[in-house]
């Protein structure tokens, strides 16, 4: 079993993560982190980027111009552009 990690809070009430957890998470200086208090203890999460956001807020945000498409013309577009990305990384 791994030797557990230890480390100290300042007298400012900060709290260095050893580096090994850093790199291991992908957490460089300046990443915001969530705390949440649990019985257990303290657990640290990364931030959202981007605030939450309901249906209501995205759905008809981006104009579409001309007729609308059924979802057979959909379909089609999606798998033209899945098979010419596919293509382009040969």
């Amino acid at each position: 079993m791994p030797k557990p990690l230890t480390t100290r809070i300042s007298t400012k009430g900060q709290v260095i993560l050893p580096k090994v957890v850093r790199t291991r998470r992908g957490w460089d200086a300046g990443m915001e982190l969530v705390v949440e208090e649990t019985s257990q203890g303290v657990v640290l999460r990364p931030a959202p980027r981007f605030s939450a956001t309901t249906t209501d807020q995205v759905f008809g945000v981006l104009k579409a111009k001309g007729p609308a498409r059924t979802i057979e013309e959909m379909d089609a577009g999606v798998l033209a552009e899945a098979q010419r990305t596919w293509r382009a990384g040969d």
